[in-house]
C-alpha cells in the first residue's frame, strides 16, 4: 500500500489529541467510597413510606419520623443525606433513580458482597467468586496496579468495615496498606489519635462478629490519609448492610445519614488541604441492591432477590460535570467504575480485556 501523508498526519493528530486528553484531567487524587448494600430507593426517595412504621422492623416509630420523615421524596432524601443532596447533587452526579429511567445495574449474577466488591475494584464480574468465604483474590484490583504503577507506589490504601478486604484487595499479593475488620492501626510510630483509636476499637464491643463499627473505620483512614496522602484511596463502610441483614430499619437509616456526615467531613478535609484541593475526585457507589418489590426482602440480597442487581454512582471531583440528578440517562453499569478511576488518574488498564468502559459522563468537564 503506497504511504500516504495524509494519512501520517492523521495518525499523529490522533496521537497528539489523544495525549492531551490523558494530560487534561485536573484529577491528581481517586477516592473510592462504598457504603455496603445502601439501597438506591433511600438514596433517591429519602425514607420507605412503608418500613418506616412497620414495627416489625422499627422500635419506635414516632421517633424514626421525627428524625426521617417528610411528605416528598425530595425533603425525605435530604433529611437522609444531606451532603449528598446539597452538594453532591449540586457540584456532581448521581446516577440510578430509577424513577426517572437512569440505571445502574451489577453485571455479576450473584448480587452480594465478594463478587460486588470484585466487580467495583477490577471491572469485571469473576464466575468463579460465588461466596464471601474468606479467599485471596485471584484477580488484580485497580489498588494493586496502582500500587505497582510509577508515582504510586505507596501512595495507594483500603480501609474497610468488613474483616474479608484483605482477601479481596488480596494485601499479601498487592502489598496494599489494607486496614479492616478489627485490624489495629499497626505502624512503628502511631499518631496520638491513632493510638487512641487502637484502645478504643479494642474496648468497644461490636454488633456483628466480623464487621466493626464504621468510626472506626472512618477516622483509621483520615488519620493515614493526613500521615501519607494517597493518591488512589478506598473506603469501605459496612453498617448499612448489617443493620439491613438486621431487620432494624431504624439503624439502617441513621447508618446511612451517619456516613454521608462521614463523606461530608472527608470531601471538606479534601477542599481544604492543599495537597488534595481542587485536584481529587470521590466515586461513590454500592456492591448490590436489596429487595423492595417484595417489600420484605429489604433485609436481603442475591440471586433470590430480583432488584437485587440494582445500584448508584454518584461522583464529584473537578473533571465531573456538575449535571446532578441524572435523567434518562444511558444504562450503566458497577464494571465501569474501575476504569473511571484508573482513566481519571492516568493508569494503562483494561483488565486483561474484560473491565468496563469508563464512564464518559464522569470525565467530560474538561
Amino acid at each position: 500500500m503506497p504511504f500516504k501523508p495524509h494519512f501520517a498526519l492523521f495518525l499523529l493528530s490522533c496521537l497528539f489529541v489523544s495525549t492531551i486528553r490523558a494530560q487534561d484531567y485536573q484529577t491528581q487524587n481517586v477516592w473510592i467510597i462504598t457504603l455496603d448494600g445502601l439501597r438506591w430507593q433511600e438514596l433517591f426517595a429519602g425514607a420507605d413510606p412503608e418500613l418506616i412504621a412497620d414495627t416489625r422492623y422499627v422500635s419506635d416509630t414516632q421517633s424514626l419520623k421525627d428524625a426521617f420523615w417528610a411528605e416528598s421524596p425530595e425533603q425525605r432524601r435530604q433529611l437522609l443525606m444531606p451532603f449528598f443532596w446539597s452538594t453532591l447533587a449540586k457540584e456532581g452526579q448521581l446516577i440510578g433513580n430509577r424513577n426517572l429511567n437512569s440505571q445502574v445495574n451489577l453485571t455479576n449474577d450473584q448480587w452480594f458482597s465478594y463478587p460486588g466488591y470484585n466487580e467495583i475494584l477490577t471491572g469485571y464480574a469473576d464466575p468463579n467468586i460465588t461466596s464471601n468465604a474468606k479467599k485471596y483474590n485471584p484477580n488484580s484490583t485497580i489498588l494493586e496496579i496502582a500500587n505497582q504503577s510509577p508515582g504510586f507506589e505507596g501512595k495507594v490504601a483500603a480501609f474497610g468495615s468488613w474483616d474479608v478486604f484483605p482477601y479481596i484487595i488480596n494485601d499479601q499479593r498487592s502489598g496494599v496498606h489494607v486496614n479492616a475488620g478489627f485490624q489495629p492501626a499497626t505502624e512503628e510510630t502511631l499518631s496520638e489519635r491513632e493510638s487512641f483509636l487502637n484502645e478504643l476499637q479494642e474496648q468497644t464491643p461490636s454488633p456483628w462478629s466480623s464487621v466493626r463499627l464504621d468510626v472506626f473505620t472512618h477516622h483509621y483512614a483520615l488519620e493515614w490519609v493526613k500521615k501519607h496522602q494517597p493518591r488512589l484511596l478506598y473506603i469501605a463502610y459496612g453498617e448499612t448492610d448489617d443493620f439491613a441483614h438486621d431487620a432494624d430499619y431504624d439503624q439502617y437509616l441513621h447508618a446511612a445519614r451517619r456516613t454521608d456526615t462521614f463523606i461530608r467531613q472527608l470531601w471538606e478535609y479534601c477542599q481544604k488541604d492543599p495537597h488534595y484541593a481542587n485536584n481529587t475526585t470521590f466515586i461513590i457507589t454500592t456492591d448490590h441492591g436489596r429487595g423492595d418489590a417484595i417489600k420484605r426482602q429489604w433485609t436481603d440480597h442475591g440471586t433470590s432477590v430480583k432488584d437485587a442487581y440494582q445500584t448508584w454512582i454518584a461522583a464529584i471531583g473537578p473533571d465531573t460535570p456538575a449535571s446532578g440528578e441524572r435523567q434518562n440517562s444511558p444504562v450503566y453499569y458497577t464494571n465501569q467504575i474501575a476504569r473511571t478511576a484508573t482513566t481519571l488518574l492516568g493508569i494503562p488498564y483494561d483488565g486483561k480485556g474484560k473491565a468496563g468502559q469508563a464512564i464518559g459522563d464522569l470525565l467530560n468537564k474538561n
